[in-house]
């Protein structure tokens, strides 16, 4: 009888033999595509870009989405959304993405000539403020100053923004970048005043010079393979910076900033619709400045703020009373953060976008939580103090006590 059990014990054998070489195949995570100048995004695992201004990446959530747009709401006189317009293009000349710069009023060559120029050692710009941490002992701690008891467990308050790992590069404001550099970029430009068109009717949806910039943008990506559907020959999958500088305005031909209600409202929703198509099946990513404080339709600019994935407003104190406020007195400017993308999440896990403001160094643009100064004027005397203070402890505490004398609780 032990011959049948040799039979069984093969048979059983051979089965687990064909059972184990089965076709199934374990599941795993489809590769992102590999591009220089991006990352996957922590937070939805979209591939992103750098903006040119880390603290601004870090307020959006790390950067650009790919497909996204971003658009800026320009300051009075136009120069500091101008500045993160060549931020963003500067951080593509760096990371050799091809470029696509638009605008009506100056030709897209004097705003390339203008891009600041990149810190090659910028890694080192944050070492001695480690070093200082580190060199922080027992002995300094004792000698440093006494605060009360009851704001000594407080946190401190953290005025830079920024994310633990570092994306993106640096920028020294006050250098244009070398011609080698700016050159050795594919750039494409569209320039408003070389492409005539003709005057369209009230009725029409859309504007000539929308049309053709939006035409020259479809040419530009599908010649260049940036939306997939030709194959690219000997040449690795790069992005697609798109600049368009100050759409809205009379430059453009549209009336948005003239009229209270201009005969051509949906021209500018129209080419945004089409924009946003454009991005989302191609890798490109957009910036548009418009100058929101000229359109008087405010819900024509929510409309238009909307359209956009991302939307910040600059509020420059050029010109107005805060720019003499000692309150202010250490920037240049106030940032909304008008929307934040939902990108494959139900709710964006994103920073506080509540008190910032933005201010320009001798070399950087930075963006800040503002907060109270611990003074806000230098020039108040300490007799003035102490009249003020004899003041208010008169009027609080009663006529039969002096101002000079302190309260014992």
């Amino acid at each position: 009888m032990a011959a049948p059990v040799k039979s069984v014990s093969g048979k059983l054998s051979a089965e687990r033999s064909l059972f184990s070489t089965t076709s199934f195949q374990k599941k795993t995570r489809s590769k992102l595509v590999s591009i220089p100048g991006t990352r996957p995004s922590v937070q939805n695992g979209q591939l992103i870009v750098s903006t040119g201004v880390t603290s601004l990446d870090y307020l959006i959530g790390g950067g650009l989405a790919v497909g996204t747009l971003l658009l800026i709401e320009e300051d009075r006189y136009g120069s500091y959304s101008r500045m993160i317009l060549k931020y963003f293009l500067a951080e593509g000349v760096v990371c050799q993405h091809e470029l696509f710069v638009a605008s009506a009023q100056d030709n897209p060559d004097d705003i390339l000539q203008e891009l600041p120029s990149p810190i090659l050692d910028d890694i080192a710009i944050h070492k001695p403020v480690e070093r200082q941490i580190l060199s922080c002992g027992p002995q300094d701690s004792q000698d440093a100053m006494k605060i009360a008891w009851r704001y000594q467990n407080l946190p401190k308050v953290q005025t830079a923004l920024a994310s633990s790992s570092r994306f993106g590069h640096y920028y020294d404001v006050s250098k244009t970048m070398e011609p080698d550099i700016r050159q050795a970029a594919n750039c494409h430009r569209f320039y408003l005043p070389e492409h005539p068109t003709q005057s369209s009717p009230t009725c029409s949806p859309t504007l000539e010079s929308y049309s053709a910039l939006l035409q020259s943008l479809q040419e530009v990506i599908h010649r260049e393979g940036f939306d997939g559907a030709a194959p690219v020959r000997s040449k690795s999958r790069n992005i697609l910076r798109i600049g368009l500088h100050s759409l809205g305005s009379a430059l453009w031909g549209d009336d948005l900033c003239c009229r209270d209600n201009p005969g051509h409202s949906h021209a500018l929703t129209s080419f945004l619709y089409g924009l946003r198509a454009l991005l989302r099946s191609s890798l490109s990513v957009a910036v548009v400045t418009v100058p929101s404080h000229l359109i008087q339709n405010r819900a024509l600019m929510g409309s238009i703020t909307r359209l956009c994935d991302n939307a910040i407003a600059l509020e420059s104190f050029k010109g107005s009373e805060r720019e003499t406020n000692p309150l202010y007195k250490d920037y240049h400017g106030l940032l909304h953060v008008r929307q934040v993308p939902h990108l494959n999440c139900l709710a964006s896990e994103l920073p506080d976008h509540k008190d910032l403001a933005f201010k320009l160094k001798r070399k950087q643009f930075t963006i800040e939580r503002l907060h109270l100064p611990p003074d806000l004027s230098d020039t108040v005397s300490r007799v003035s103090r102490g009249e003020l203070a004899g003041a208010m402890g008169g009027s609080a505490c009663g006529s039969g006590t002096s101002g000079n004398k302190h309260l014992d609780f």
